[in-house]
């Protein structure tokens, strides 16, 4: 059976012997069909907020408006989603000063080619953009999260009348779900608060995957924040493979959200189907950009591959690492257990950049080695405890040769990013 994988902006193929292959995971998300276009589904959506008035109604009077958007990491269609917005604000104030600050959480900052591509030439020429940068922007403490984290937050959007955002759901390894509140934490925090919610202890908590809000305590900690920061309107898609919207909500962002994540839940969800070797992505451009990234198609995996066994992961990383505190997390340190013991002693306010995505990592790679296909350099895949391959064919060769065995199982998962595996 031929099987084709996203891989940057192109497909990676392998024919996989039909005996071997235990199954292939995709969600039904990328078969959803819908007759109306994106931007059709996004007006809709504002037409028909959940929880909230409408979003026109909500700005009157309001002078000083943010829409937090997302970066350049994130394949949200802005171009469909935030002239749209920008129109309903208008209508119900065409004075509004209104700022597009860029929710890059911890992220490098968005280049203007990465804006244009994002929103196209017209909007970044005839609006007012600003990026967040989470340790020298302007910031504000608002109080302390029911973790015991400070909360503390861009100025800009303490100081607005009216906050609303933009975002896309999807299956999250930690925050259950992406969207809604994670706009605000960690997409405008600053980098203390940021680390303090992705600490140690909420990672290893067992509510703290995929598919789980309630009861998550990462969750509820971006919640507490987004409603302190007085995120009054989310306009939040799902989309499919092709990085195209196939449904759209708009309005509160607890109540619009939850409509959001039961309409994927209800298309992703996927019975894991353990394998000797696992083959994941994720999904391509633009998410596959950088190894830090890619740990969140591997966790797919995790959830179906056997103990001792391989996953085979792709991912172009043609932007490199993605973290250098990640990479020396791992590279500094030979026994992963040690390095695994160092940070569940750490408390939250001792959280180090990057330690969340280095303990799920080590957390995997104690179940089974992985294969990384890219083109990282090998020294930086080694570096990261990897192996490095340069194809699928390569991969999965040496994949035979760690398990011992050339009829070994395998479970192809094409978008690791789109599916909730369930174990």
């Amino acid at each position: 059976m031929n099987i084709d994988f996203p891989y940057g902006k192109k497909t990676l193929g392998i024919d996989i012997p039909e005996d071997r292959l235990q199954g292939v995971l995709i969600s039904t998300l990328h078969s959803f069909k819908t007759e109306k276009t994106q931007i059709e589904l996004v007006e809709e959506a504002l037409q028909n907020p959940i929880g909230s008035p409408r979003l026109s109604t909500l700005a009157r009077g309001k002078q000083n408006v943010v829409l937090i958007a997302s970066d350049h990491t994130r394949p949200v269609p802005s171009k469909a989603i935030i002239p749209p917005m920008l129109k309903e604000i208008r209508k119900g104030n065409p004075n509004a000063d209104i700022t597009i600050l860029i929710a890059t959480g911890c992220h490098r900052e968005t280049s203007k080619e990465e804006l244009v591509n994002k929103f196209g030439s017209e909007v970044v020429a005839q609006e007012k953009i600003l990026v967040h940068d989470s340790s020298t922007s302007p910031m504000v403490k608002i109080g302390t999260l029911p973790s015991g984290g400070e909360c503390i937050i861009n100025r800009l959007v303490i100081d607005a009348d009216l906050v609303v955002a933009e975002g896309f759901i999807e299956p999250h390894f930690f925050a259950g779900f992406s969207g809604s509140r994670k706009s605000i934490l960690p997409g405008v925090a600053s980098r203390t608060t940021v680390l303090a919610n992705h600490c140690s202890e909420f990672i290893a908590h067992p509510k703290a995957r995929t598919g789980i809000l309630e009861g998550n305590p990462i969750h509820e900690d971006m919640v507490w924040a987004a409603r302190k920061a007085k995120l009054a309107f989310i306009v939040n898609v799902v989309i499919n493979a092709e990085k195209e919207a196939i449904f759209a909500v708009s309005g509160d962002m607890v109540e619009a959200h939850a409509e959001g994540c039961k309409f994927l839940s209800s298309l992703c969800k996927v019975d894991a189907k353990p394998a000797d070797i696992v083959i994941s992505t994720n999904g391509g451009y633009p998410l596959d950009q950088n190894i830090y990234q890619a740990v969140k198609g591997m966790t797919a995996a995790e959830a179906t591959v056997k103990q001792g066994g391989v996953i085979i992961m792709l991912a172009r990383s043609n932007d490199g690492i993605g973290g250098d505190a990640f990479y020396h997390q791992m590279a500094d340190e030979m026994d992963i257990t040690k390095t695994m013991g160092i940070f569940l002693s750490r408390d939250r306010n001792h959280t180090e950049a990057d330690q969340w995505q280095t303990q799920i990592f080590i957390r995997l790679l104690l179940k089974a080695q992985v294969i990384y296909v890219s083109e990282a350099p090998d020294e930086i895949v080694r570096g990261l405890h990897m192996i490095p391959a340069h194809s699928l064919e390569e991969a999965l060769k040496k994949a035979e040769k760690i398990v011992g065995n050339d009829k070994a199982t395998i479970t192809a998962i094409p978008d690791g990013v789109s599916v909730m595996v369930i174990e």
